[in-house]
């Protein structure tokens, strides 16, 4: 663009950028963002600075934006640069059978891959495509979620399962070229085991993931992922969501230093060292270009300008030493302002940032500074999305803090000795009294007057160790993460026992029924009571009231044995069950009389048991053992003689010959036994 059109544009510029907001005295963002302005504005010509300066801006997206999948017809493309946190956009959603299939686009382009999937911000462990933890997620040992991913290759493969399941909407051609995808498949539950297994109901995805991994580094021209934020400036000008710039545009040594710079080791306030202009954030392609540019600007410190040349360089985030000096009779005039008003000032500079360890949400830093102690504590917010590090932020914060107080200047200077002025970011004044080889720091661009052949610049007065930084004592130490709660599982029953008891049922009968016991724990737990036959049939349950601690069966049958399980219930959500307790059902647990009278016979390989049965009511037989020794220990059941009592009884038995010894057992309709009586020896021949 011809250096007329670009003088008469810029003060234009600066003036369209204040009423939006963007105070040309926020030095914190303004160094960077009305270089950028008039960059962009000048590389894509007047039209569009008049469309834009009245379109609707659309920021970058914040990092609480990427919280929940988005459902729309025809969402924007996301862009991911570096390590973030985010949900998706919507690609496809149905049921069948009953299993919900989601598929999620996490980005639109290739991503280096998924670090850690999240369900309703639960960090879930992934056995092949199951989930495997929370245990919540797993019923009966079937994990009920399942999470396929893609990275978005050119050449990309259809989900199988998703093919399998609606072939006649999607098949092996929906492959989703270039687009990192996450597929959920999310199977249904029991009405009772739904707030268990999902407690959340249906399960909302995110994921910590690596993103664009194709990124063109200016030192080696070799395409890679990287967290640089002078890289991702660099990408962002030469692409269609950017500048739309080729790369012959860029002044490629100039954005080497850049990135080298970014790539520069700091110590945090631990000690530690970390990357000086390091990061990540995702943006969509319809977000303002200028703003997304602007973000990256300011949290890498980086100056974008056009050269003599034509092409885009960019000054890096560091002090460079002058080589332009400016002495008294290089200038025309001085416009000094000490920056002094209250209005204008500062005590204290803020910071927002995003804190991966908080979960990839806004957090803020340490305050830089001391706040007045009033309401009018007379601070300033620096907040940008980009920025992942506390010390990052605190940096900024520092810089932010200085160029707010600092005094300005603005310089009426000769072209000769000013030519390369609009080239530098830092130059030297030296026009005593006030400006005794003072470090200047340009601020938006100088206007070239040609008729007066002068050059006109703002700026800064900074000092030469303006990016010095001394993290022990000036970072501060940033507000306590919250850790989230982890969730916990309904607690089974402690205690449970399970006791059969009896009641009158009427006409001298009586019932058997189980009475579960269990521990207290909670007041407003419910217990339920689970009992099945060993030998199998249905099985029943029966819940109790909130707060008690027994919970009793219906009537069970007489002398059979059950399996009793128990479970706890809160808030519409069950516990494990215990493990299975044994019981045999007993109606009548009192013992019939003994019967009296007892003798056996042996003869050719049988005996025959005599009895006379005991005058008790509840008595109805008795039980015949033979044994060869004259003990019940080990004594062998032969039969089982039903009758009346009161009355004379026997019965004849299969035996193998030799001495034997018997025992008559009297029972009641339970069963319950009374004590054996002996018959003594017996012969069998």
């Amino acid at each position: 663009m011809p250096q007329l059109l670009a003088t008469a544009l810029v003060p234009w510029i600066s003036n369209a950028l204040i009423g939006l907001g963007l105070s040309g005295l926020a030095f914190g963002a303004t160094v960077g963002a009305i270089a950028l302005g008039a960059s962009y504005l000048l590389l894509a010509g007047g039209a569009y600075l008049l469309s834009a300066a009245f379109a609707p801006s659309t920021s970058a997206p914040k990092p609480e934006d990427g919280k929940y999948n988005l459902k729309q017809s025809v969402p924007s493309l996301a862009y991911v640069l570096g390590r973030n946190k985010k949900a998706g956009d919507y690609a496809f959603l149905e049921e069948k059978k009953g299993t919900a299939h989601h598929v999620i686009v996490w980005a639109a382009h290739h991503i280096r891959g998924f670090n850690t999937h999240y369900l309703h911000d639960e960090k879930v462990t992934l056995t092949g495509t199951s989930v495997t933890t929370p245990k919540h997620f797993v019923l009966n040992e079937n994990s009920k979620v399942r999470i396929d991913t893609r990275l978005g290759n050119n050449a990309s493969t259809a989900y199988a399962a998703l093919v399998s399941a609606f072939p006649s909407i999607w098949t092996a051609n929906h492959r989703g070229d270039g687009l990192a995808s996450v597929y959920l498949r999310v199977a249904s539950v029991k009405a009772e085991d739904l707030q268990k297994v999902f407690p959340n109901h249906m399960p909302l995805h995110s994921a910590i993931g690596e993103g664009h991994d194709r990124l063109i580094d200016p030192r080696t021209g070799a395409a890679g992922y990287s967290e640089n934020l002078a890289v991702f400036r660099y990408w962002h000008m030469t692409h269609p969501v950017g500048a739309k710039l080729k790369r012959s545009d860029m002044h490629d040594p100039d954005w080497a230093r850049a990135a080298a710079v970014a790539d520069q080791i700091v110590l945090n306030r631990e000690d530690k060292p970390e990357p000086r202009y390091h990061g990540g954030f995702w943006f969509r392609a319809n977000n303002d270009p200028v703003q997304v540019g602007r973000l990256m600007d300011q949290a890498a410190e980086l100056v974008v300008y056009e050269r003599a040349d034509g092409k885009v360089g960019v000054h890096a985030g560091e002090y460079v030493e002058p080589d332009i000096r400016l002495t008294a009779n290089d200038l025309i005039s001085v416009g000094f302002d000490p920056n002094k008003r209250r209005a204008s000032n500062v005590l204290a500079m803020r910071g927002r940032y995003t804190d991966p360890e908080k979960g990839f949400n806004t957090a803020d830093a340490a305050i830089y500074g001391v706040p007045y102690p009033t309401d009018d504590e007379r601070t300033k917010t620096v907040e940008n999305q980009a920025v992942q590090r506390h010390n990052h932020i605190s940096r900024m914060q520092k810089l932010a803090y200085i160029r707010a107080n600092a005094p300005r200047v603005r310089i009426l200077a000769h072209y000769e000795p000013a030519r390369n002025v609009p080239y530098r970011r830092f130059v030297r004044i030296h026009c005593p009294p006030r400006l005794t080889e003072t470090v200047i720091e340009i601020i938006g661009r100088p206007t070239l007057s040609l008729r007066n052949l002068t050059y006109e610049f703002e700026g800064i007065v900074v000092p030469a160790n303006l990016y010095a930084f001394n993290a022990a004592t000036e970072e501060g130490a940033p507000g306590a993460n919250v850790l989230p709660v982890e969730r916990e599982d309904v607690p089974a029953p402690d205690g449970f026992d399970v006791t059969i008891r009896q009641e009158d049922v009427g006409g001298g009968s009586t019932a058997a029924f189980a009475e579960a016991s269990f521990a207290f724990q909670d007041e407003t737990f419910q217990y339920e009571l689970e009992w099945q036959k060993v030998s199998g049939g249905e099985v029943q349950t029966r819940l109790g009231v909130g707060g008690e601690l027994t919970v009793r069966s219906m009537y069970l049958a007489d002398g059979v044995a059950y399996r009793f399980s128990a479970r706890t219930w809160s808030s519409g959500t069950a516990s494990e069950r215990t493990p299975d307790i044994i019981r045999t059902a007993t109606a009548d647990p009192v013992p019939p009389g003994v019967v009296t009278g007892v003798s056996a016979i042996g003869a050719a390989g049988q005996v025959t048991f005599h009895w006379t049965a005991p005058n008790s009511a509840n008595y109805v037989g008795a039980r015949l053992y033979l044994n060869s020794t004259n003990s019940m220990t080990g004594a062998t059941l032969v039969a089982v003689e039903y009758g009346p009592p009161n009355v004379v009884d026997d019965r004849t038995v299969s035996a193998g010959a030799g001495t034997l010894y018997g025992f008559v057992v009297a029972i009641n309709g339970s069963g319950t036994a009374a004590a054996p009586v002996p018959t003594g020896a017996i012969t069998v021949t």
